[in-house]
């Protein structure tokens, strides 16, 4: 079975897919509701939907890439996640995923 050969290629192109998702969808869960909004993005739970259902897909069915086009559907959704929505909402969050802490009247202490 694919799923057990560790020498196929295929197996740990699957296995970092499934990675990355996983890593798209806890950073989506750790960040705050407000920051979605403020940064002019689709909402948190949007987000928390398409990972999970990606990541879930990939579990469920597998995530060879060639084999299957729901694999490269979720793998789309959580690039957008990671190059677009990521960083706007780190720059309004000062990249920790809360609010902006220690800023004083003249900038950060």
């Amino acid at each position: 079975m694919l799923l057990f050969d560790y020498l196929n290629p295929f197996w740990w192109l699957a296995m970092a897919i499934i990675g990355f998702k996983l890593f798209a969808l806890g950073d989506a869960a750790l960040r705050r509701d407000d920051a979605y909004r403020a940064a002019d993005k689709k909402t948190k739970g949007f987000w928390l939907i398409v990972l999970g259902l990606a990541l879930g897909l990939d579990l469920l069915l597998g995530a060879y890439v060639l084999s299957n086009f729901l694999t490269l559907i979720g793998l789309v959704a959580a690039i957008v996640y990671m190059v677009d929505v990521r960083p706007a909402i780190k720059q309004l969050t000062d990249g920790r995923g809360g609010g902006r802490r220690n800023i004083g009247p003249y900038g950060p202490w």
